[in-house]
């Protein structure tokens, strides 16, 4: 019998264990040898060079050149020049967020980008909150089911699938990369259930490995729709009516307040379909204060998590599983 791509056999775990200790080991020696005077490479390299180019070609590419602009207003990397990470580090930013979403389907309203589109809105969210952190890119490619034969969510096209093992090894390189930059602060947050379990096994394997320094935690609490849901009812969303699609009010209001094009609300507005589970959303007005009120709270519930973490030097016990998510 051909086996799935994402068969559980024991050696593949074992060998996946031996891979991350190999990676952060290598990361663990290369700095070493750098810190101890190690042989250069074939070209020696000035260590004054940075930027992508040689500080003897452009000052600009030297590794103390003054940043000609001023610092935009963002928390995303990948919105920021080199130097403005590096200014927004040295003025205390060493806190980086990982965050994981997915591409998968959501009913025939969500786009199948619906958990990177609430992401977007809430690491930026958190980030703020927390006022001493910057938001990695997006994690977007995540374990699905199987690719082959398919599985899960990989039965519905336009769902693109990664294997349980290379989901962990990227996070790993991510972690690593963030460590040698200087970040004492590594969080991976996961907006979907199939991110879970690896997010925590990469923060506690490294987290032993490299005895909490950097500390890197997953943090649980910022997957729980449950509690979301319950937060809710106080602000009049009750949802009476299971309508049975990979949908809620709590995440198309999230998605909502990032972009509304995630969830076709004008197309729905004018077909007169903006319900799910028999919560309107018609109200715009109303619709944008629920989703206001939604990122307040699972921001505040991640930072408080975040908090928690960092004095525990690394993720929290697991809890358990509360019914509810998407």
């Amino acid at each position: 019998m051909t086996r799935g791509i994402f068969s559980r056999a024991p050696h593949r775990v074992a060998i996946l264990g031996a891979a991350l200790a190999s990676a952060v080991a290598s990361v663990a020696l290369s700095s070493s040898a750098m810190a101890q005077g190690g042989a250069p490479p074939a070209a020696a390299r000035d260590p004054r060079n940075m930027g992508g180019g040689n500080c003897s070609a452009n000052p600009y590419n030297c590794v103390d050149a003054v940043n000609p602009l001023r610092a935009p207003d963002t928390v995303w990397m990948e919105e920021m020049t080199w130097m403005d990470v590096r200014d927004a580090m040295k003025a205390g930013k060493t806190t980086a967020i990982i965050s994981t979403g997915g591409m998968e389907p959501n009913g025939p309203w969500l786009v199948t980008g619906k958990h990177n589109y609430v992401l977007h809105t809430n690491c930026d969210a958190i980030a703020r909150k927390l006022g001493n952190a910057l938001c990695a890119p997006i994690v977007k490619f995540v374990p699905e089911g199987n690719i082959s034969p398919a599985s899960g969510h990989m039965l519905s096209p336009g769902t693109i699938s990664m294997r349980e093992e290379t989901f962990r090894m990227l996070l790993t390189d991510l972690v690593a990369s963030l460590k040698a930059h200087g970040f004492t602060r590594i969080i991976l947050i996961g907006d979907s259930g199939g991110n879970q379990a690896g997010q925590r096994w990469v923060a506690d394997s490294v987290t032993r490995i490299w005895q909490g320094s950097p500390i890197v935690a997953h943090i649980q609490e910022y997957y729980d729709y449950a509690s979301v849901a319950q937060h809710m009812k106080q602000f009049g969303i009750n949802q009476t009516v299971a309508e049975g699609l990979h949908d809620d009010a709590e995440i198309s209001l999230n998605m909502f307040i990032d972009d509304p094009k995630s969830i076709r609300y004008d197309e729905r507005a004018k077909a007169k379909l903006l319900t799910i589970n028999g919560v309107s959303l018609a109200d715009r007005k109303k619709a944008t204060e629920w989703a206001k009120q939604i990122v307040e709270f699972r921001t505040k519930v991640t930072t408080e998590a975040i908090d928690k973490a960092t004095a525990n030097k690394g993720t929290l016990p697991a809890q358990p599983r509360r019914t509810g998510g998407n």
